[in-house]
């Protein structure tokens, strides 16, 4: 049987935590408590102590210090960073973006902290598929093959600056997930593209 824990374990158990960004749900399952009301009343109390940050409604964080990236999929989950967040990240994509672009069950355009997050809403079982989706540090994010396809499934014409870094083994074997004909045209027309470019 798990422990309930003491009163004074409750906030040491959170900034203990690898975490810098914490949902309802998370802490109930770090504090073993059932009552998520119980939870959200002791979260506000510390809010109110100035010993945690409240972000949005149920996403708080242990400082100034958090990670956006660990904020941008605590918001809706399942979720995982992708898009032009990792191209540009990967040399893929030239161009900075100001947003976060993350893959989740809905789209939506949210600023927090002067922070602008962009979801855009994958099919679920494309979603749920977690192939070519690392997991660093309590952050998912898609390695830049996958990034690459979410992009193409979104974007019938999209120009992407350097196809060099991809592995295309890799950008194949995941292309599958999306069970899209006019994706695996388009992948195909991008690669016939890379190849002739590298003659």
């Amino acid at each position: 049987m798990i422990k309930k824990l003491k009163k004074g374990e409750y906030l040491e158990t959170l900034l203990r935590s690898p975490r810098t960004i914490f949902s309802v749900k998370d802490v109930v399952l770090l504090w073993n408590e059932s009552n998520s009301s119980l939870v959200t009343d002791r979260l506000k109390k510390y809010v109110k102590a100035g010993k945690l940050i409240r972000l949005r409604q149920g996403i708080y964080a242990k400082d100034e210090n958090y990670n956006v990236f660990e904020l941008a999929t605590r918001i809706y989950t399942p979720s995982y960073i992708s898009f032009e967040t990792v191209l540009t990240r990967e040399g893929i994509n030239f161009q900075k973006y100001e947003s976060i672009f993350v893959a989740s069950y809905l789209s939506r355009k949210i600023n927090i902290n002067g922070q602008n997050i962009s979801f855009l809403r994958l099919k679920d079982y494309v979603l749920t598929n977690t192939l070519g989706v690392l997991q660093d540090r309590n952050i998912a994010i898609a390695t830049k093959e996958r990034a690459f396809l979410d992009r193409i499934y979104f974007s019938s014409d999209y120009h992407f600056d350097n196809l060099d870094v991809l592995n295309w083994d890799k950008v194949f074997e995941i292309l599958p997930i999306y069970n899209n004909k006019r994706m695996i045209k388009k992948v195909n027309s991008y690669f016939k593209a890379y190849k002739n470019s590298n003659l």
